[in-house]
């Protein structure tokens, strides 16, 4: 095998998902509205797969939500209207940016404590 044959078969190992999650018959017509469809499916986690965006998964729910979200699209509705409706009917598990709320508080918030007691930590070893 030639360079180019090796280089090619890498491209085609590493955007397979992004080819086969997709079927033909879930795909919009028109290039833009396919474009915020995939965006927002980007941000859809899997609920089967957990760690996978519904864009890539091969699940049966996650093709059933490409779906959803293309029909929502055509029917003209926003983005911010489509998470909505995803997040009214499955939760914020279900979205990779949950909202800030007091459900959701300690998420945004240990993050924060971490990194400032890891910089007290730093500091303090500094000094001595």
């Amino acid at each position: 095998m030639n360079s180019l044959q090796i280089f090619f078969i890498i491209i085609c190992f590493f955007f397979k998902n992004e080819v086969l999650s997709i079927e033909p018959n879930e795909m919009l017509e028109d290039p833009k509205l396919e474009s915020v469809a995939r965006e927002i499916s980007k941000n859809i986690r899997c609920l089967v797969c957990q760690n996978e965006d519904i864009q890539n998964s091969n699940a049966d729910i996650a093709k059933d939500l490409r779906v959803l979200i293309r029909k929502q699209i055509k029917k003209g509705k926003t983005k911010k209207e489509i998470f909505s409706y995803i997040h009214d009917r499955y939760g914020d598990f279900v979205l990779y940016n949950p909202p800030v709320n007091r459900k959701t508080i300690s998420l945004w918030l240990i993050p924060l404590f971490f990194f400032l007691f890891l910089f007290y930590v730093f500091f303090r070893k500094k000094k001595r």
